[in-house]
C-alpha cells in the first residue's frame, strides 16, 4: 500500500510539471552531482541546470559512446538525453518513459536529428534483443516494482559487450538487498560508487534555484510536497541524504556472457 501510494503521489506531480510547465523550464528531474574537482565546462544555456548536467556527464563518462546506439530508460523530461546526444555525439539516442506526456513533451521539444523518444515500461522494454550499446537509468530504478525484472530486461536489450550505466539511490535498509540483485544478475560489475555526499553538495548548491522556480510555479498549499520533490534544504529528502537514511550510488555493469 505505501510503495501505491508513493507512486500515485509521483504521477500526480509528474503531471502536474507537465500541465502547468509551459516554458519548459524543468527539463530535468534527478537531484544533481557536485563536486569541486569534476566541474563541466556549459555553455550559458546550459548553467542553470549545471547540477543535474553534472550527473548525467559522470555516468556518460565512463564509457565512450561517440557513435554509439544509447537508450535512457526512465528519461523524464529529456533533458539528460539531449545533452549526451549533443555532448558525446552517439550514433542514436533513443528516450524510454513510461509516462506518455513525459514522451510527447520530449518529441515536440527536441529536434536534434538521431535523437527521439518512445512510451514504455522499464521492465517489459519494446526493443529487440541486442539493440543498444550503452543503457543509462538515472534516479528512475527505485521505483520499479521489481528491479531484478528491469536489470534482466536491460541485459537483453543490450548487444554484447554493452554496458548498463545506473545511478540512483535507496533507503539504507533496502540497499544490501539490491546489491544482491546485482551480484545474482548476468551482469559483471565494472565500476561501483557511493556519491551521496555530492549529491548532497548538489541539492545544497541548487537549493535557491530550485526554490524559486516551486514559489513561481506551484500553489501555495503543495509548495511543500513540491520542495520534497525537489530535495530542498530541510526537507525530509535533503535530511535522508545528509543523515544517511538515503544512499546514493553509481553502478556501470557489462554484459560478457
Amino acid at each position: 500500500m505505501k510503495r501505491f501510494l508513493k507512486e500515485w503521489v509521483f504521477r500526480k506531480w509528474y503531471w502536474y510539471v507537465s500541465k502547468t510547465d509551459k516554458n519548459a523550464e524543468v527539463l530535468f528531474m534527478n537531484f544533481g552531482y557536485q563536486n569541486d574537482s569534476e566541474k563541466v565546462k556549459l555553455s550559458e544555456i546550459d548553467e542553470k541546470n549545471r547540477y543535474s548536467i553534472q550527473l548525467y556527464h559522470k555516468l556518460a563518462s565512463f564509457v565512450n559512446l561517440t557513435d554509439k546506439n544509447i537508450c535512457e530508460i526512465g528519461c523524464g523530461r529529456g533533458g539528460g538525453l539531449s545533452f549526451i546526444h549533443e555532448n558525446f555525439k552517439p550514433g542514436s539516442s533513443k528516450g524510454l518513459d513510461l509516462n506518455h506526456l513525459a514522451v510527447k513533451f520530449c518529441n515536440d521539444y527536441y529536434k536534434h536529428p538521431g535523437l527521439s523518444f518512445v512510451q514504455g515500461d522499464a521492465q517489459s522494454l519494446p526493443f529487440t534483443d541486442k539493440s543498444f550499446d550503452v543503457i543509462l537509468n538515472v534516479e528512475s530504478s527505485h521505483r520499479y516494482p521489481s528491479f531484478q525484472r528491469f536489470l534482466s530486461e536491460t541485459y537483453r536489450a543490450l548487444d554484447f559487450g554493452g554496458h548498463l550505466l545506473l545511478t540512483d539511490f535507496r533507503f539504507d535498509y533496502d540497499y544490501d538487498s539490491m546489491q544482491k540483485d546485482i551480484l545474482s544478475s548476468d551482469f559483471e560489475i565494472v565500476h561501483h560508487e557511493i556519491i551521496t555526499p555530492y549529491v548532497v553538495e548538489a541539492l545544497t548548491a541548487d537549493d535557491a534555484r530550485k526554490r524559486e522556480l516551486v514559489n513561481r510555479l506551484v500553489p501555495f498549499f503543495i509548495r511543500k510536497i513540491a520542495l520534497n520533490f525537489a530535495g530542498a534544504i530541510d526537507s525530509d529528502t535533503y535530511n535522508k541524504f545528509k543523515n544517511g537514511g538515503y544512499i546514493y550510488f553509481i553502478y556501470v555493469l557489462k554484459k560478457t556472457k
